[in-house]
């Protein structure tokens, strides 16, 4: 056997409240990262509800209304089908809409998606907010008032109500089908307000659905034909630059988070094994006069320490991730939609990333204990032998 493992074996490093420190920074690491990243996933499945992932329609979608449809048969949708990154691309219709139940009227945004023949007629998916907002529930009737040259009712009936996830007053989303609001705005079954464009997981970060928008603008010029509508292409970071510059101060703080916890637990287990050195200088003496190097005897209290680490880290880590699987099933730890968008706090566990951020984190600290190790070479053997 090999003599530093021989002799760490019979080492026992008895800071416990190093090992809890390390246990403590892991669990904060780990924590903040997958709460990054469920909020990440949230909003984002938010923003692709709301208006896709990519955006492709008149230059001036704030003019919602009858007067300005596309065609459904765009000649480039074949190649934006097939297109690396794309999972679906959906025609859509945008109507603003005031609803009104007895005494109290909200305005919405009335969406039409295309749905299964069978779907109840005049039927609607209302957001928690408006349903709370007016008392509505499902199998309830929605009397739904559209302005434009004339003033159109709808007397739609709730389908169901669904959790929105970036509800607020002023942003409410009332889904119907797409037929529905074709006949109300008198067009045809191949026109629509725009089409909405869904992109893979992949392409979730910010710089990839940049390029990915670009990309698809681009297509939709080159592959138009020409009786073609002229379309442009939008991103979910271009329509709403606010949450993602929240999701960017959310990753900054992690980081930040990451590196803090990094540094206190490296410094905690300095402070550590310090204490494990001076309490074992008379056998560092011994091991010397024995004709061990200094290299060796560091490496022997290096694995005493890296083992206390491995068994920090492991707490840590299945106390947080026992914390997150409670969470995503429960959702006990509630939030304030209004201020966070989601009325939960959100766990998106990303086991890659998790390990990836262990394995630096236990380099960076092994790193930082070399620093005490270099209090071995200053031992004197023929002073601690003799002072035994």
């Amino acid at each position: 056997m090999e003599a530093t493992r021989f002799v760490a074996r019979r080492l026992r490093f008895k800071g416990k409240t190093a090992m809890v420190s390390i246990a403590v920074s892991f669990l904060v690491m780990i924590l903040a990262q997958s709460i990054s990243a469920g909020f990440r996933s949230e909003i984002r499945r938010g923003v692709a509800a709301v208006s896709g992932d990519v955006q492709l329609g008149p230059s001036d979608l704030n003019v919602i209304g009858e007067e300005h449809p596309v065609s459904i048969a765009q000649s480039f949708r074949g190649k934006l089908d097939s297109l690396r990154g794309v999972a679906e691309t959906v025609p859509v219709i945008y109507r603003v809409g005031i609803v009104k139940r007895g005494e109290d009227i909200h305005g919405v945004l009335v969406k039409g998606v295309p749905m299964p023949e069978d779907t109840l007629q005049l039927g609607v998916d209302i957001p928690a907010r408006l349903a709370s907002l007016l008392h509505l529930d499902a199998g309830d009737e929605m009397l739904t008032y559209f302005v434009g040259e004339r003033v159109k009712v709808r007397r739609f009936r709730v389908r169901s109500v669904y959790p929105g996830i970036l509800d607020s007053d002023e942003n409410l989303v009332v889904y119907a089908s797409l037929a529905d609001m074709q006949r109300l705005n008198g067009w045809t079954a191949d026109q629509a307000s725009a089409f909405e464009v869904r992109l893979d997981r992949a392409f979730e970060a910010p710089a990839a659905m940049a390029a990915k928008n670009a990309e698809i603008g681009a297509l939709a010029r080159i592959y138009a034909g020409a009786e073609d509508d002229e379309l442009v292409s939008t991103s979910a970071i271009q329509r709403f630059p606010q949450l993602f510059d929240w999701l960017r101060l959310i990753d900054m703080n992690v980081l930040v988070i990451l590196v803090l916890m990094t540094v206190v637990a490296g410094f905690n287990m300095i402070s550590g094994l310090l204490i494990l050195l001076f309490q074992n200088i008379s056998t560092i003496g011994t091991l010397k006069a024995l004709g061990m190097t200094d290299k060796a005897i560091s490496k022997v209290f290096l694995r005493v320490s890296s083992n206390l680490v491995l068994k920090g880290m492991a707490l840590g880590n299945g106390i947080a991730l026992l914390f997150c699987a409670l969470q995503a099933a429960t959702h006990f730890v509630r939030l304030n939609p209004r201020n966070y968008f989601v009325s939960f706090v959100p766990v998106h566990v990303n086991l890659p990333a998790i390990l990836l951020a262990d394995l630096a984190a236990y380099a960076v600290i092994m790193l930082l204990l070399w620093i005490p190790t270099l209090f071995i070479s200053r031992v004197d053997p023929a002073v601690t032998v003799r002072a035994q």
